[in-house]
């Protein structure tokens, strides 16, 4: 059996899904990851201007979606969705990076998250390479 607890959610501008970008930097706003109290000690060494990858679960995409067309192109081919960037998956895992603004011991500012309001948060993780601050 698998079980996944979210650590928080998201606070966002974003309330409605038709109205989120597709992608970060296609004018997502700035958002809030409110993490949960028990979990608030995970955030030690998380710091301003670091890269981090945000998992959410995509509470109101579809499951059942097995094909689609790219961003609903009809001129595009349809394919499969474990090919494609679509929320609606049949675990819908949203996989953001973004770039962390500010930090309190309750929140996280980040920048350019597509997330709406109240999307489950899963889990961060740092984005490491010859890019990122670790």
């Amino acid at each position: 059996m698998l079980t996944l607890r979210p650590i928080g959610h998201v606070r966002s501008a974003l309330v409605d899904p038709a109205d989120a970008p597709r992608q970060g930097d296609e004018g997502a706003p700035p958002a809030r990851i409110v993490v949960d109290p028990p979990l608030r000690p995970a955030l030690d060494g998380l710091a301003v201007g670091s890269d981090v990858l945000v998992l959410t679960w995509l509470h109101w995409a579809r499951r059942d979606t097995l094909t689609t067309r790219p961003r609903d192109d009809p001129d595009r081919p349809e394919l499969g969705v474990f090919a494609t960037c679509s929320p609606h998956r049949p675990n819908p895992i949203g996989l953001h990076r973004t770039r962390i603004l500010a930090l309190d011991d309750a929140e996280i500012l980040v920048e350019h998250l597509e997330a709406v309001d109240g999307t489950p948060v899963l889990d961060l993780k740092p984005v490491l390479g010859p890019t990122s601050e670790r």
